[in-house]
């Protein structure tokens, strides 16, 4: 009778140990997940504040170029108008379609040159489930 005890009372420890360890486990995971989470939501912020930077520089930027090259381009309209009006008319156009093409290819170059959204995130998730495989 007093083995049984012994074997039961052993069988609980075991549990016991089993069920601490699982809820240890459970606690790194939970703990894990948060840390994330909260890496994931500054990462979305600081892409929200560099958007919004980009886009009002990019707008302000866009605005007076646009207005200085205009003004520009009549005044040497203006300053050729009785010799070669069209000429210089041309000549404006090809410069405006030539700086248009120029930005076109900086704007498809910083795209391609951007980091991934969520890099950090991802690569701290993946080295989580590297840490678990190796602990399983």
């Amino acid at each position: 009778m007093n083995r049984d005890r012994n074997t039961s009372t052993a069988s609980q420890g075991a549990a016991s140990r089993l069920l601490r360890s699982a809820l240890h486990l459970l606690d790194t995971v939970v703990q894990a997940v948060q840390t994330r989470a909260e890496l994931l939501t500054t990462e979305v912020e600081e892409e929200f504040e560099r958007l919004g930077r980009m886009l009002l520089l990019g707008m302000a930027t866009l605005l007076a170029g646009a207005l200085g090259a205009l003004i520009a381009g009549f005044v040497v309209v203006l300053v050729f108008w009785e010799t070669h009006r069209l000429a210089a008319a041309l000549g404006v156009l090809g410069v405006f379609v030539l700086g248009a093409a120029l930005c076109g290819l900086a704007v498809r170059r910083e795209l391609r040159a951007r980091p991934r959204l969520f890099e950090a995130t991802l690569t701290e998730l993946a080295r989580d489930v590297a840490r678990l495989r190796r602990q399983l």
